[in-house]
């Protein structure tokens, strides 16, 4: 997410095409890394805790600020930028050299110069739908919109290699699309602290998975127990999975018979 960009008024698709090139020594090189507001989705943190060799916890509090969504109560997770004016990315070099973690920098930065949004549509039978469209972000300062290299929407995410981002966060998205919908409650305190913990803190998620009353609660197969074990990135997705129980958005857990007494499914996933 960049916010305070000059956006291009116009919906792309993925065939629409565009000019870009950027690389060292182009004049303008890194002055988009400073004064933004990047959104880190769950599988950034995933990819750059371990490019840092930290725990999920020690990045958040090194690197992450959290901020709520005034709609939802939702807690995200933002990267730290440096102090005024610049508000530099922490994670630059310095202007000649750019990106110190560029193989792992956030889905936003892989993107740019493209934005990505999402648009409710009406189907005929009265549904309603979410489209994905692309805009482009054109900067004063950039001239990468100078160079001859061509792209369409689909080869420039490619080459960036945004749709493995996308797959990975593909269910916790979805969350986000329905954060609005009628019935969706605000999130308390105890269910924001979980919220926040599954989609970003992994080290601390296996914990309460592993380590608390969870796999007593919650009827797990003892092959899926040995995968959540075994992959961070299956545990980041069965992460998302317990946030739409949680948020009572579908029944993706089955809760063992034996421990319903007098409690709600959503209170026993709470413990």
């Amino acid at each position: 997410m960049f916010n305070m960009r000059p956006v291009q008024p116009q919906q792309l698709s993925l065939r629409s095409r565009f000019r870009f090139r950027c690389y060292k020594g182009i004049s303008c090189f890194t002055q988009c890394c400073s004064n933004i507001d990047i959104l880190l989705t769950p599988y950034d943190v995933l990819r750059l805790k371990r490019r840092l060799g930290l725990s999920s916890g020690e990045f958040l509090a090194r690197y992450a600020v959290v901020k709520e969504d005034e709609k939802s109560s939702h807690p995200y997770a933002f990267l730290r930028m440096g102090p005024p004016p610049e508000r530099l990315c922490p994670f630059l070099i310095n202007a000649q050299e750019g990106c110190r973690v560029y193989s792992d920098r956030p889905v936003s930065c892989r993107y740019y110069p493209v934005g990505q949004g999402t648009a409710k549509v009406s189907t005929p039978e009265g549904k309603v739908e979410h489209e994905e469209f692309y805009f482009l972000v054109r900067e004063e300062h950039c001239k990468g919109f100078l160079e001859d290299t061509d792209w369409s929407i689909a080869s420039w995410k490619d080459d960036q290699e945004v749709s493995l981002y996308e797959a990975m966060n593909a269910q916790w998205k979805e969350i986000l699309m329905r954060r609005n919908l009628p019935g969706v409650a605000e999130l308390g305190e105890g269910k924001r602290a979980q919220f926040f913990m599954a989609s970003y803190d992994l080290d601390a998620f296996k914990r309460y998975v592993f380590q608390s009353r969870f796999l007593q609660v919650f009827d797990l197969s003892r092959e899926e127990v040995e995968t959540l074990r075994r992959s961070e990135e299956e545990l980041m997705k069965f992460g998302f999975r317990y946030l739409k129980f949680l948020l009572g958005l579908e029944q993706t857990l089955r809760v063992r018979q034996e421990v319903f007494k007098g409690r709600s499914p959503s209170d026993q996933g709470s413990s």
